[in-house]
């Protein structure tokens, strides 16, 4: 449930305060993402490269689109990480069982044993970036981006 602006808020105020919050959370983005950049260039690899990898790490081999969904990606995006990950031989592509026009994504040995190694330094390296946060911030900030997000809060 949001809340409007009151009525008697000064012309203007309203989008003044949009476009600093607009600000300052490009602003932790940003420094969050910096960290986490930092780390995947320790293992060679670029943010949109680890998201791959992650994707088909957690969700197993996936139909290209769908990856391309959780990574937040145009589709000439996602075929150049996926060709960039393949010649590296950490991602492989399959045909799809059903449908002779689409193509699954699927780790390698190599890849796998890869997220496996970097995604404890990867998670230890975002929680110290959120550090100045604590438990119930972080829970609450989560609750807010999801408002914004236009999705129902979960239990998480």
């Amino acid at each position: 449930m949001t809340t409007p602006d009151p009525p008697d808020a000064a012309p203007g105020e309203a989008q003044t305060l949009a476009l600093r919050l607009w600000a300052a959370l490009a602003r932790a983005y940003g420094a969050v993402e910096s960290q986490a950049a930092e780390e995947m260039a320790r293992h060679e690899l670029t943010l949109a490269e680890f998201g791959v990898l992650e994707a088909l790490f957690q969700g197993g081999p996936l139909a290209v689109g769908d990856v391309q969904r959780r990574v937040f990606v145009s589709s000439g995006g996602i075929t150049y990480l996926v060709d960039r990950l393949e010649r590296r031989g950490l991602v492989e592509r399959r045909r799809h069982p059903h449908d002779r026009r689409a193509r699954i994504a699927a780790l390698t040995v190599e890849g796998e044993a890869l997220v496996r190694r970097i995604l404890p330094g990867h998670a230890a390296r975002i929680k110290d970036a959120l550090s100045g946060l604590g438990k119930k911030e972080k829970r609450e900030a989560l609750r807010l981006l999801r408002v914004l997000d236009r999705r129902e809060p979960d239990e998480s």
